[in-house]
């Protein structure tokens, strides 16, 4: 790697009156990581940083549990009869790995990880509204983890991630009710940690940081927390019915004693599906700041992209009905849900138009976070507009219930969840550890994954078509190749999620140390010191300019600013 001297060792007098300007530097020596390094401290902290990778570590090891059940599934439907597990042990798997990742990762990853970390960075503040509040829902979401981790290992859950009644409510004689409460307190974890980064947003905005200066990073984040907000408590309480119900055998949900099922279907996904957009908005979220850094220009329509996160989550609350077409809904009801189901469409597809109007003539780079940016944008738009097959009435009568619906959700929830997850944690790595990457490791890794993914899932989509139904352990030889497609693609996926791990790790101590800004981005947080210090700026930003102003070349180099001519030549580092 080229050794560039890094312009930011100049102090900067407040206001910062440009993008390119910065606070007085932080010495290196300084900072959050090694402020103190006892085991007290980080169990015990209330910086949201320590708080941030805290979640990282424990949602990191719960992505690969995950991981590992995926890998069985996959090695199961090699063959068509069925032979390395029985039915019922098979139905615990495919629960298993959606519980897991559903609730332990993709639901906490981006909003506890680089939200926890960003966001006060992001709008200049010194921390989340309530520090100890945040510290909480980690210990929430660790307490709901072993939960839920003892159930699956005394004897598990057979239900499905869904929980469907009546089998949950009185058939299945698995720790049902031990895994619901485990997901319970999971819920209070989202919960709190929405309403912190509301509060945060309202209350503790830097000077000058108005609601149209925010990042759009900011902007999705509070769309989440509303949802966070609003849905969780319903799930908490669909579960606390279903304990209720199964522990004194009262009829809410079970038809045999008097409940209705459909009930259960009605709250179950009235939370779940918004929860989709918990999942999806924190990724766009991430896009949007990729996208900008590296095309070197202001995401177009910045206000449509801002709005259209909070349309996003109003109508999230809309659609819960089209997962009900087959499950005695009037066809009226049905016709409605499918109308809204297709409206919704429509702010999701304004990001994607923006994004790719923002690299429209852009100066583009493409270094890791924009080719898992990249990635995401051709992940989402199959998944986007496969989901229309499943808002339709007719196509969803014959896909439900089919491999289809399984290749849909994960191109939506894993395609564009976890690509965003990778390219935020690459994107900011620098920040939060002090330290780069290999560069030609990150796009190997990268397009390892894209590869993978595709090899993996798309293969389901005609599975689907064809009839083949999910949850099966076995299944018609004429489905087999495709099979065999699948699980090879999950075999190269499995080595592209292997390696950013090994590389990253590495990078933590012979990674060669970042500059403040690495990217030449914008944002306030990379107006900080790599790592930040405990308190995040040593003096108070007052903004005065506005959401991803690229400054330019001229005022990049007056105020100390790197030039994209000056920018270090990163792809000559290959970490050998």
């Amino acid at each position: 790697m080229s050794s560039i001297n890094s312009p930011f060792d100049k102090p900067f007098e407040q206001p910062v009156d440009s993008p390119g300007g910065r606070m007085r530097p932080v010495p290196a020596e300084r900072n959050y990581l090694n402020a103190d390094y006892s085991v007290r401290s980080w169990l015990l902290t209330k910086d949201h940083k320590r708080i941030a990778l805290l979640y990282l570590f424990s949602v990191s090891f719960f992505f690969f549990i995950g991981s590992i059940y995926a890998m069985l599934i996959r090695l199961e439907l090699l063959t068509p009869k069925g032979d390395l597990v029985q039915a019922a042990t098979y139905n615990k798997l495919f629960t298993h790995h959606g519980i897991i990742m559903i609730f332990l990762f993709l639901i906490p990853s981006i909003p506890a990880i680089l939200g926890n970390f960003l966001v006060p960075l992001m709008i200049g503040a010194k921390d989340l509204a309530f520090p100890k509040i945040n510290l909480l829902s980690w210990y929430l979401y660790m307490i709901g983890a072993v939960i839920v981790s003892s159930a699956i290992m005394i004897g598990g859950v057979d239900t499905g991630w869904y929980f469907y009644v009546p089998y949950s409510s009185n058939f299945s004689n698995t720790y049902v009710t031990l895994a619901g409460l485990g997901i319970f307190v999971l819920g209070f974890s989202s919960i709190l940690t929405g309403l912190n980064f509301i509060v945060t947003t309202h209350t503790m905005r830097a000077p000058g940081m108005t609601w149209f200066r925010l990042p759009l990073f900011i902007w999705s984040h509070y769309a989440t927390s509303l949802i966070m907000l609003l849905g969780t408590p319903v799930i908490a309480i669909t579960l606390l019915l279903l304990v209720f119900e199964r522990t004194f055998h009262v009829g809410i949900f079970d038809p045999t004693i008097g409940g209705d099922p459909v009930l259960f279907q009605h709250l179950f996904w009235f939370y779940s599906h918004p929860a989709v957009y918990i999942m999806l908005l924190p990724g766009m979220a991430i896009i949007s700041e990729i996208i900008a850094t590296f095309s070197r220009k202001n995401i177009f329509g910045y206000k449509f992209v801002a709005f259209s996160s909070i349309a996003i989550a109003v109508f999230g609350f809309l659609v819960w009905g089209h997962h009900l077409f087959s499950s005695s809904q009037s066809v009226f009801a049905g016709m409605i849900f499918s109308f809204i189901s297709f409206a919704v469409a429509v702010p999701s597809a304004i990001k994607v138009f923006n994004w790719t109007a923002t690299l429209f003539r852009g100066s583009i780079s493409y270094d890791t976070p924009m080719l898992y940016a990249l990635g995401y944008i051709g992940l989402f738009a199959i998944g986007g507009l496969t989901g229309l097959f499943l808002a339709s009435l007719g196509m969803d009568v014959h896909l439900t219930d089919t491999y289809f619906v399984v290749a849909h959700f994960h191109y939506v929830m894993v395609g564009g969840t976890l690509l965003a997850y990778l390219g935020g944690i690459h994107y900011w790595w620098p920040k939060i550890t002090g330290r780069l990457y290999p560069e030609g490791w990150g796009r190997f890794s990268a397009l390892i994954v894209f590869v993978g993914f595709n090899l993996t899932f798309f293969p389901q989509f005609l599975l689907g078509f064809l009839g083949m139904p999910r949850r099966y352990h076995a299944y018609p030889p004429e489905y087999q190749v495709l099979n065999v497609l699948s699980s090879a693609g999950a075999s190269i996926l499995a080595i592209g999620f292997t390696i950013p791990l090994i590389y990253l790790l590495w990078s933590l101590r012979y990674g060669p140390k970042a500059t403040d800004d690495p990217w030449m981005a914008t944002g306030l947080e990379w107006r900080t010191s790599s790592p930040p210090p405990t308190e995040n700026f040593v003096e108070t930003p007052i903004v005065t300019w506005e959401a991803y102003e690229f400054a330019p070349q001229e005022t990049m180099k007056v105020v100390g600013k790197l030039t994209p001519d000056d920018k270090p030549d990163r792809s000559s580092y290959s970490g050998n």
